[in-house]
């Protein structure tokens, strides 16, 4: 395993932060799932949601906290937890929810997924009053399976919107 260090993100991985997450989201869902996201919705949902402002506002308020995987100054991967925000009736803002895990393509298969969950559910485990949350999308069998190897269990379902569009997502729940 090539050597990584995980820490937690400061103001200054804003930059990189938004453009890995950018980068990160065509390789996974359009690249590699073959998501056909129409233009008109998915390129103002990169710049909004992976803009160097929202990254910014995200990390440096209260309600989000990220880590990040880095070696040799290079962000390998991030994730990010905060306050709940899924629609399931069960769900309340002091529960604690994984919004992402984001890992660059360069780096998967060098333990820096794992590593980052693991310090994620550890955060999230002391600071939430309740379940642990997740939402992924419904094609992500990869995924649901490692969110299920660490207890996670389908609890519901939902759209998440990307622009006009609508991805099928499910929601997990640990305890």
């Amino acid at each position: 395993m090539t050597a990584f260090a995980i820490r937690p993100a400061v103001p200054d991985d804003v930059p990189a932060l938004a453009a890995l997450g950018r980068a990160t989201f065509i390789e996974t869902f359009v690249a590699g799932f073959g998501i056909p996201y129409p233009p008109e919705d998915l390129e103002p949902f990169l710049d909004e949601t992976f803009s160097e402002a929202t990254t910014r506002a995200r990390l440096t308020g209260p309600d989000h906290h990220y880590w990040v995987a880095e070696r040799d100054g290079e962000i390998l991967g991030f994730a990010n937890t905060g306050r709940c925000g899924l629609p399931h009736p069960d769900a309340r803002t002091s529960h604690t929810e994984l919004h992402r895990l984001y890992v660059s393509k360069a780096a998967q298969g060098l333990g820096v997924g794992s590593a980052l969950l693991k310090i994620a559910l550890e955060w999230m485990e002391a600071h939430s009053d309740g379940s642990l949350w997740i939402g992924v999308w419904s094609g992500n069998v990869k995924a649901q399976k490692l969110y299920a190897a660490h207890g996670f269990e389908k609890a519901g379902a939902y759209q998440y919107p990307v622009g006009a569009w609508r991805d099928d997502e499910f929601i997990l729940r640990r305890g």
